[in-house]
């Protein structure tokens, strides 16, 4: 791996490294709605319309609290989303960018949703790890309850790091990430990783936390074995590969009692991803960062798999953390801010192709500063294009009918990293958070989306938790090679 890759792959090391306690159990009993307007009656013939809780913003468990304690100590005073009008009123704005996401909350929170709400995170290394989706998805879903776990991986992406979101082997998989230097011989699948098994019946190994239902993405590659998906001496599935090269999904059903399952493969046979879930309704989040991402490298996607794979997640929010490594490849004049713009553009419009009935909303890059070790410059030297960075996301963002949230602004803008770093909360490498300063980020984001949540207008419309229609014809895949 080169050394710009495993720099990246730094923050894996947050899963296991420090580990915490998070609630898994599903959202707290509801309390009655407060008291609101008489609703007419429903015409004759009418159905009656459904009944919307009033939104309030949760209550903060300890746990959250703290994280807003320590966000104030580090100066880090939060930030409103930019959520712009998409639809225009009689009276206003309709409709907003995060509508549909706004909805399926007040699904959840109604009781009148039918199944799993679920949120795509795409990014880079600050969130790969994991940790800063882990807050997000932890206190929502203690707010609004849980699904289960989502997409994982059969192993690593890495030889080292946690495994809070991949299965236990023992080996014979080799990882490949969209990240790399050149692209790898094979397809990426939403995942942005796909493993190759290496050995005859490489295994990975997935507790179960009650799930009911899964899936296994698989690449039906030229030459490859195939797969079994085990549960004790159960076998639940078999793929059938035929060579033809396009991204497959093969579903199960779990055992009623079954505490694990096994994804077994033969040599050659090329794993995207496992989705395990429940199909009762809570928020699901699926982490899809990879490190050195940034969007052009996310046009290395195929765009069959993208579209059929978010067909099946049917996702209600799509996140993206991008910024980062773009602002370092502006610096190293690896690429511009004309191609950045496009480039962002173009994966937008692509996942939101491939999800139409999702919202989305584009995280910012954090505060960042220069590798001043080789030149002797001033230390803490922000990096010169950060905040044209942010500027043209935003820009390309709002125009595309999305929204934006500045971190770099939320975390206190420029000076931030110093402040976390003076607190212990940066690696060496001046690039990566560590511990609680990723939980302060994480907290960072769900506050600010559960605000906007309760500051946007509120319709009658509840958002249809059932899964999509199929994914329409794919379109040519684009081949890019990455920067280091």
């Amino acid at each position: 791996m080169l050394p710009a890759l495993a720099c990246g792959l730094l923050v894996a090391c947050e899963i296991g490294a420090e580990p915490r306690l998070l609630s898994r159990a599903p959202a707290p009993p509801r309390e009655a709605p407060a008291p609101g307007p008489t609703p007419s009656p429903p015409r004759v013939g009418e159905p009656p319309a459904p009944a919307v809780r009033p939104r309030v913003m949760p209550s903060l468990p300890e746990r959250t609290r703290a994280n807003q304690a320590l966000a104030e100590k580090l100066g880090a005073p939060g930030a409103t989303v930019d959520d712009p009008c998409v639809e225009q009123g009689a009276q206003g704005c309709a409709r907003t960018a995060l509508s549909p996401w706004f909805e399926s909350l007040d699904a959840l929170a109604s009781g009148l949703a039918s199944g799993p709400s679920v949120i795509e995170a795409f990014g880079n290394s600050l969130i790969a790890g994991d940790r800063i989706v882990d807050i997000i998805r932890d206190d929502l879903g203690a707010a609004f309850g849980t699904a289960g776990r989502g997409i994982l991986l059969v192993d690593r992406m890495a030889p080292y790091g946690g495994r809070g979101r991949t299965g236990m082997s023992k080996g014979g998989w080799q990882p490949r990430t969209l990240g790399e230097l050149r692209a790898p011989p094979h397809r990426f699948g939403v995942t942005g990783v796909y493993h190759v098994a290496t050995e005859a019946r490489a295994r990975s190994r997935f507790k179960l936390e009650g799930e009911t239902r899964g899936t296994l993405w698989w690449l039906d590659a030229p030459k490859a074995g195939g797969f079994s998906v085990v549960s004790g001496d159960q076998v639940l599935a078999r793929t059938e590969p035929t060579g033809s090269g396009e991204p497959r999904s093969t579903h199960f059903t779990l055992p009623e009692g079954a505490t694990v399952v096994d994804i077994v493969a033969e040599k050659g046979a090329v794993a995207q991803g496992v989705v395990l879930q429940h199909a009762r309704p809570g928020v699901i989040l699926d982490m899809l960062g990879v490190p050195s991402a940034d969007a052009t490298l996310y046009a290395r996607l195929d765009d069959a798999a993208l579209r059929a794979q978010l067909a099946e997640r049917d996702p209600r929010l799509l996140l993206f953390f991008l910024g980062g490594n773009e602002s370092k490849r502006l610096e190293w004049k690896r690429t511009d801010l004309d191609t950045l713009r496009t480039d962002l553009r173009a994966l937008l419009r692509r996942a939101r192709a491939a999800a139409p009935g999702s919202a989305c909303m584009v995280v910012g890059p954090m505060d960042a500063v220069r590798d001043t070790k080789a030149d002797g410059k001033k230390p803490f030297t922000q990096r010169p294009f950060l905040e044209a960075v942010v500027a043209a996301e935003r820009e390309v963002t709002t125009a595309e009918g999305c929204a934006f949230f500045d971190l770099y602004s939320a975390m206190g803008g420029k000076g931030a990293l110093a402040r976390f770093h003076q607190a212990g909360f940066m690696h060496d490498d001046l690039v990566h958070p560590r511990g609680r300063g990723l939980d302060v980020l994480g907290h960072l984001v769900t506050d600010a989306l559960l605000r906007a949540w309760v500051a946007a207008p509120q319709g009658r419309r509840v958002a249809a938790l059932t899964p999509a229609a199929a994914p329409p014809a794919a379109a040519p895949e684009r081949t890019v090679e990455a920067a280091p």
